[in-house]
């Protein structure tokens, strides 16, 4: 349960950094249910690395982070008309973290 809930909480505190982000680097007004979904999208990340099973080995965990933060931020990508790369790519960027963290607490726990 605790691995769950750091992941959601990891995926919330990136979406923000997501949404500053998202901020900084456009030159127009962005809709609040565009941020919105841009922040839900890092948190379904969070969820969905935090309900898979622990893995033992470092590799297949930031695998499987990268590819949870591809389909995932590809979803959203799709939205965007594939005028957000940079977005698309900080999710995959993104799930790595997620998965590198989520990693060191399952070493810790297990040691």
């Amino acid at each position: 349960m605790k691995r769950l809930f750091i992941g959601i909480i990891l995926g919330a505190l990136l979406g923000v950094v997501c949404i500053i982000g998202a901020l900084l680097r456009s030159e127009e007004a962005l809709q609040t249910v565009y941020l919105a979904a841009f922040w839900y999208n890092r948190l379904i990340i969070g969820l969905a690395l935090g309900i898979a099973l622990p893995l033992k080995n470092l590799k297949p965990a930031l695998t499987r982070g990268g590819l949870i933060g591809l389909a995932v931020s590809f979803a959203f990508y799709l939205t965007t008309d594939f005028n957000d790369f940079t977005g698309f790519f900080a999710g995959v960027i993104y799930g790595f973290i997620i998965a590198y963290v989520l990693y060191l607490y399952d070493v810790k726990t297990t040691e």
